[in-house]
């Protein structure tokens, strides 16, 4: 039991260093390559924020614990606004401005739909996998015209200008982005191992380690992430990672197991679940443009809601997992 546990912790360390040197490289390459910081930070960091999440799920169902994945992407979803904006908020208020956010909660909402739409039946087929994929690069498309269409006036045009690395040579980024891979593979294998050892010592279902103890561990660079943004003033950023994150993991982080394998969605995760994810969803939003849809703030006491909702609801789990 200490070694799976060791295994967890290992994994976990292991997938946040692995993601950070993996979005640093494969931002200072598409840098280099003349891509606007506003489209980096959309897609290239987004995507990033994510693979450890991606390469969790897609390791748990090839190894014959599909039910992870989906645990991993909606609880992902749900500590992304409960723990990580939440969190955040309580570190200093977060005021958003910015237009492309906007644009993307439609997008988000759009996408939970879709996911619904193909779940409810209670069962991942190998073309739900390939719709939810297709999804994955649609999203990319319209959230590039997005950025291309905003970038001039948008206040996170200029966050991600200085936080992508300028001066990077296209070897070290190289190098980076290799290195990055490959420790979010090894990451990830020992979170799995250890995870799924744990989960059939003490009796859990690999629903409720899916949503808990790798929903919060895949997280926590986006926490990371958040909390510095919040720091620096760049606070759009802050949401705009999770916005991003959440569209990433409805589409990828479910969509790669169904392409791996076909399996039953238990019945909790839409029930439940997805309802807990669909309603912290629509919180966020009213709390960063208000119910008019103009600028909002996102306080302290807001934030306290969020986490106080993210904590209840992890109480629920446990207390229905005994």
């Amino acid at each position: 039991m200490l070694l799976n546990i060791l295994a967890v912790i290992a994994g976990f360390a292991i997938l946040i260093w692995g993601a950070d040197r993996f979005v640093i490289g494969a931002s200072a390459t598409a840098r280099n390559l003349g891509v606007p910081p506003l489209i980096i930070g959309l897609t290239v960091v987004g995507f990033g924020t994510s693979a450890p999440e991606m390469l969790v799920s897609g390791l748990a169902a090839w190894y014959g614990n599909p039910v992870i994945s989906i645990g991993n992407a909606l609880g992902s979803n749900i500590t992304n606004i409960g723990l990580v904006i939440g969190a955040t908020a309580l570190v200093a208020p977060i005021s958003v401005h910015s237009n492309t956010l906007r644009r993307e909660f439609p997008l988000l909402f759009v996408f939970m739909l879709l996911a619904l739409l193909l779940l409810i039946d209670g069962y991942m087929s190998r073309w739900d996998g390939v719709i939810l994929i297709t999804g994955m690069f649609v999203m990319l498309y319209w959230v590039t015209r997005i950025a291309l269409r905003s970038r001039a006036s948008d206040p996170m045009q200029e966050e991600y200008a200085d936080e992508i690395p300028l001066h990077m040579p296209m070897w070290k980024a190289g190098l980076w982005l290799a290195v990055g891979l490959v420790l979010l593979l090894l990451g990830s294998r020992l979170v799995v191992y250890g995870a799924v050892e744990i989960a059939q010592w003490l009796g859990i279902s690999d629903l409720i380690i899916g949503l808990t103890v790798i929903a919060i561990g895949t997280s926590l660079p986006e926490l990371a992430a958040s909390i510095m943004c919040i720091l620096k003033k760049e606070d759009d950023i802050a949401v705009g990672n999770v916005v991003g994150s959440n569209m990433f993991n409805l589409l990828g982080v479910m969509g790669i197991p169904g392409l791996i394998t076909a399996f039953e969605i238990p019945e909790a995760a839409l029930s439940r679940d997805f309802v807990v994810m669909f309603a912290l969803t629509i919180a966020l939003f009213a709390m960063s443009f208000g119910l008019s849809g103009h600028h909002g703030r996102i306080t302290r006491l807001k934030g306290s809601v969020l986490l106080a909702s993210f904590f209840a609801y992890m109480l629920y789990l446990g207390l229905s997992s005994v």
